[in-house]
């Protein structure tokens, strides 16, 4: 076990923004609770919380690897539509010490899934006020108000309008 210092450093720092993986065209990691692992030379890499990522489309493998400054890491290969991404996915169940801030959390290569800072303000326009708000909470009812539910109606009232029909037309009735 090397411990980080000035001939290879290794910082990790709370990220900024959110960050999200996609993949085969669907985000299978986004959060807000990213880590930025910076080692030397290397690419900064991002550590995302598990429960953030999607792992039903993750298979372990057997492979891993040693690291002597952060431990030893297992891979998952990631699968959905058809598509698969071989050990796309490492982790560092139990770092060493000095890494235990990433300890189960999931890292993507970049060159087979997409990893990228998102604006979470473009995402959630209210996010900072509904972080502000202690009591304030969403439930599933609230967001999927308008799916069927089973029945052939829509679960919540319908939305207004947000155009309107002539009454008349001179378009000869043709639309």
């Amino acid at each position: 076990m090397k411990t980080p210092g000035p001939d290879h450093p290794i910082t990790l720092e709370p990220a900024a923004n959110r960050w999200r993986a996609r993949f085969a065209g669907h985000v299978i990691a986004d959060s807000g609770d990213a880590i930025i692992l910076r080692e030397a030379d290397y690419p900064p890499r991002v550590y995302f919380p598990r429960e953030d990522v999607a792992m039903e489309y993750m298979s372990r493998t057997e492979r891993g690897t040693h690291c002597p400054y952060k431990g030893d890491a297992a891979y998952y290969t990631v699968l959905m539509d058809g598509q698969f991404a071989e050990n796309a996915v490492w982790t560092y169940e139990q770092p060493f010490p000095a890494m235990q801030e990433i300890a189960g959390r999931l890292a993507f290569y970049r060159d087979k899934i997409e990893v990228y800072e998102v604006d979470d303000a473009a995402v959630n326009p209210d996010h900072e006020a509904k972080a502000a708000d202690e009591d304030y909470a969403i439930t599933v009812d609230e967001v999927v108000q308008h799916t069927d539910s089973g029945s052939g109606a829509s679960q919540g009232e319908h939305w207004p309008a947000n155009v309107t029909t002539p009454a008349t037309t001179d378009d000869g009735g043709l639309r």
